[in-house]
This record gives structure tokens, C-alpha cells and sequence, in this order.
């Protein structure tokens, strides 16, 4: 395969559609994802959107909570440009057919979550991933201009270093000629040239034994600018979601979303004590952060694997409205959240940081932009506001798709970008190699790398991950390419990044915790 596009749009969820809609108002735009287009981490968001819609809520009181959830980490120009901008973007869904929940007088049905001090979250039910997935696959289907191909793993940026350049990070004039691609039916691996590339590839809580985060969730994107020199950011900032439905060795684990928790449920021990609320005034409704290391806590004391959802102070009736899906699979496990709590316990949900990017999206690589999950904006600074990251993804696929638009790089002779290089390859003769390593990394990372850490944890943890580096790399340079092998290698890379970063991380904030260091103090 040597295909040939303006746009090429790795990625199918809100940000890589978003932009596809956008620039296709320029110039063709190819959509590849590595397995169906609707299989994304967008499709698995329960909670919502959070956007300012009515008073008393307001612009300045989104910014406040958004800061104060981010513990003094966050770009407050972003901040205040997301949320801003995030406003039009959500109508913009809406106009695209987006059906968020409303009141009987027509009126949205805001839900509210964690750290948040109004109810903001636009929803539709307790699916609103799904919702916005459809909506956007359907206007991405009618557009002339759009081609999705499935099945199509990206498997490294094309630059200069493929032309026989040394590159290095930073360096002036790196620029991107678009994609290697692995069909990852019949195995053999093409090209898509491209004028620009949008990295749209969510994040990667498939490194940890326990995710809220689909099996696609493996960092490829993030891997794949790295290994372009591009640069990452905040990678230590790992959010581990509360309440995931607690069954040992699912994957992923089922999310119990925090507008359970926004409607009235709360958090207890098996006691029946709100030990959320010994740590924060706002206990079940205080961050993410707080909230799962307190769970931490008292699974640690007490020996505990789970602890329990109350969902006794929302009235039935309601439940069954607005949280369809939970009460499904709940009562399909034997589980009836009318009548008795649910077992929860926290799984790895959410990358805080990622590709650096700027106001617009680019990466600092000619012709390269990333928005999304997989990208670090400074919204989010060291905790993540519930609802924020599908605002983020849309206000940030259109600034870049605008941007992109209008500075196209220049054509170039695609004619002259090598095919990909498998010379010295064989078939691996032990696929064990590559599923025991992938379970390896897992087991470590989640207890070395999790909710809480210490030097000595971390020190272990970046010790055992070279050593994985240099074998997967070893494997990957004499093997032909296959998914699994290629989802190993970008996350064992990202691994090592995320160590890296919390070693150098020496102060506790948000989402890193070391046991060894001092809490930090914001405003």
C-alpha cells in the first residue's frame, strides 16, 4: 500500500474525527484506526462533557474548579481558552446532532461530578461517549472528502531520519512526510504520504493490570512522537479512576461514572463508614486524586480488595433514568444497585500528560499536530476535572485543524519516501516472549507506578523497564511487524518516560504521590 493525502488522521475518536470534519474543508483527509472506527477510548466516556450552558454557573467558576482540580499545575491562559471555546464547540456537536439529555421544559439535564461546583456535565445518559462516537461517525460517513480505513496500525512517523538524516529533538527544519502503516489483516506494511498528521491516538491505561481503558489503549501515538523527537510532557500524571466496577482479572474493568456520585452515592468502607470525608470536607465528590488515594489507603489498612458505592440516597426511579447501562451490567453480575452497594475499587483511566503541544496543537515537528488524550495542553495540570477531556478534545481538533489548514506545508515528491525496511527479519518463533513481557510491564507499573510510590518503588520499577526496553527493542528489529509486538514496543516505551518523570518529580502534587516526598502546597 502507497497511499497519498492532505490530511492523514491517526485515530477515530472525538479529536481525530473533529478535525477530519474540519480539514476536510481544505483538502482530502484519510482516517486510519487499528481496529473499528467506533472502538475508541471517546466511546467509553460514561460521564459527559463539561461546558458552561446556564447561570448561576459562569466561565470564571469552570476556571476556578478546573485550577483547583489541577493543584496548581495548570496553564491558566488554557485554561481559560478551553473553556471559553469549549462552550461554541459543544454546540457545534449539538448542531451535528448530538442528543444530550434534557429536562421536560427543554432544558439540559446537567449532572455534576467530582470538584466541580455546579452542575455543568451535559450528558446522555450514562453513554455519552458512545453518543458523541455516533454523531461524528455519522457527519465523518457523508463527507466526500473523508475516507476511514480500519484495521490500519500507524507504526512510526515518516521524517528525515528514513531519508538516512540524523535527527535529533528540537532540531530546526524536522519535518513529517506522513506514515508507515500495518494492514493488520494481511500483515504487510505500506505508506500513507501526507501533507500533515494529526496524532489522535488516546492514551494508554493498558499499561497498568487494571483499566478503565479499552484494549487499543496502548500510548502508540505518544510512542511514535517520541521516537520522532518530539517532545513529552507531565507523563507522571497518571489518573487512576475511583470507582471501576470490582471483578479480578477483567480487562478492561467496568467504570462506574462519577455522576453516580455527582447524583447523590457515596463512598463507604465495609463498615458502612464515608471514609472519603476523613480526608475531605467534599468526601465522595472531592478530585479524583483524593478521592483514589484515600480508597488506597483504606485498602491498605485494612486489607480490603474493593470497597463500596452506596447508591441509596438516589431514588430509584432515577437510577433506572439515568444510569441505564450500570444498572444493566450490574444486575447481569448479580449486582442490584437499587438494593444493595456496588464493589468498587480504582483502575487506571487517564493520562494527565503526553505530547507537548502548543496553543493550536503542533508538536514542534513540521506538518505533525496531536490533540486528545494523548497530548499535554496544560489544561489539566496535575489532576484531570471530570469532563474536561472530551472539551478539551474538541476545542483543540478544531484549533488545529484550523491552524493546519491554513499552513499546509508544501507539496513534496512522495515517490521518493522509502518503503518500509524488513530486511533481516524472521518470524518469531516464541509469541510468549512478547505476551509475557506485556504482562511483565503491567504487573510492574501497577505496583511500582500507581496511586502512591516511593523512591525505592520507582527506582525498581525504571531498573526492571531498561531491561524490557532493550529486549523488546532487540526483538522488535528481528521480527517482522505484527500489533502485538508493535503495541509492546510503545509501551515499554512509555513506561520508561512515565518512570523517568516520576523520579524527577520531587514534590507531591495531584496525581504523584511518593510516600518519600513532601506534599506540595497551591493556592
Amino acid at each position: 500500500m502507497r497511499a497519498k493525502t492532505d490530511f492523514l488522521v491517526i485515530g477515530s475518536g472525538i479529536a481525530g474525527l473533529g478535525f477530519a470534519l474540519k480539514a476536510a474543508e481544505t483538502g482530502s483527509v484519510m482516517v486510519v484506526t487499528k481496529v473499528r472506527s467506533d472502538e475508541t477510548n471517546t466511546k467509553y466516556a460514561q460521564g459527559g462533557i463539561a461546558a458552561v450552558t446556564y447561570s448561576p454557573d459562569s466561565v470564571e467558576k469552570h476556571v476556578a474548579d478546573t485550577l483547583d482540580a489541577g493543584a496548581g499545575c495548570c496553564d491558566e491562559r488554557i485554561v481559560r481558552m478551553v473553556i471559553s471555546e469549549g462552550i461554541e464547540r459543544v454546540n457545534e456537536l449539538i448542531a451535528w446532532g448530538a442528543r444530550f439529555d434534557r429536562k421536560n421544559d427543554g432544558t439540559f439535564d446537567l449532572a455534576r461530578e467530582g470538584g466541580h461546583t455546579e452542575s455543568r456535565i451535559l450528558h446522555a445518559r450514562d453513554s455519552t461517549g458512545a453518543e458523541i462516537e455516533r454523531t461524528l461517525l455519522e457527519q465523518v460517513e457523508q463527507h466526500p472528502n473523508i475516507t476511514v480505513y480500519q484495521h490500519l496500525f500507524a507504526v512510526d512517523l515518516i521524517t528525515q531520519h528514513h531519508f538516512g538524516v540524523e535527527v535529533n529533538r528540537g532540531m530546526p527544519g524536522l519535518r513529517c512526510y506522513g506514515a508507515y502503516v500495518l494492514d493488520t489483516n494481511t500483515g504487510e506494511v505500506g505508506l500513507v504520504a501526507s501533507r500533515v498528521v494529526l496524532i489522535a491516538t488516546g492514551g494508554a491505561g493498558q499499561l497498568y493490570r487494571v483499566t478503565t481503558n479499552p484494549l487499543i489503549a496502548t500510548g502508540d501515538g505518544i510512542a511514535m512522537v517520541d521516537r520522532a523527537q518530539g517532545h513529552l510532557a507531565d507523563m507522571e500524571f497518571i489518573q487512576f479512576h475511583p470507582t471501576a466496577l470490582y471483578r479480578p482479572g477483567h480487562n478492561p474493568a467496568f467504570l462506574i461514572s462519577e455522576a453516580v456520585r455527582g447524583a447523590g452515592a457515596v463512598l463507604r468502607n465495609r463498615e458502612g463508614h464515608d471514609f472519603v470525608r476523613d480526608e475531605d470536607p467534599r468526601g465522595s465528590l472531592a478530585p479524583r486524586d483524593i478521592v483514589a488515594r484515600a480508597i488506597d489507603h483504606e485498602l491498605s489498612r485494612t486489607g480490603a480488595e474493593c470497597v463500596y458505592l452506596d447508591c441509596s440516597p438516589i431514588q430509584p426511579e432515577a437510577f433506572t433514568t439515568h444510569f441505564p447501562a450500570i444498572l444493566s451490567r450490574c444486575r447481569s453480575l448479580g449486582i442490584d444497585p437499587l438494593r444493595e452497594p456496588i464493589p468498587v475499587a480504582p483502575a487506571a483511566h487517564y493520562m494527565c500528560g503526553g505530547i507537548s503541544v502548543d496553543d493550536n496543537g503542533c508538536t514542534g515537528i513540521e506538518g505533525v499536530y496531536a490533540a486528545g488524550e494523548c497530548t499535554r495542553t496544560g489544561l489539566h495540570g496535575a489532576n484531570r476535572l471530570a469532563s474536561n477531556s472530551l472539551l478539551e478534545a474538541a476545542v483543540y481538533a478544531h484549533r488545529a485543524a484550523v491552524h493546519a489548514s491554513a499552513h499546509l506545508p508544501s507539496p513534496f515528491d512522495c515517490d521518493t519516501i522509502p518503503d518500509w525496511n524488513s530486511q533481516g527479519t524472521r518470524i518469531p518463533r516464541e509469541q510468549i516472549l512478547i505476551s509475557q513481557t506485556r504482562r511483565e510491564l503491567q504487573s510492574l507499573m501497577s505496583a511500582y507506578v500507581g496511586i502512591v510510590r516511593s523512591d525505592d518503588r520507582l527506582n525498581r520499577a525504571i531498573e526492571r523497564v531498561r531491561m524490557l526496553l532493550s529486549e523488546t527493542e532487540n526483538l522488535y528489529n528481528r521480527s517482522p511487524l505484527s500489533v502485538e509486538l508493535c503495541e509492546l514496543r510503545n509501551m515499554v516505551l512509555l513506561a520508561s518516560r512515565i518512570i523517568d518523570a516520576a523520579l524527577q518529580r520531587r514534590e507531591n502534587v495531584g496525581l504523584h504521590f511518593n510516600i518519600d516526598l513532601p506534599v506540595r502546597t497551591h493556592a
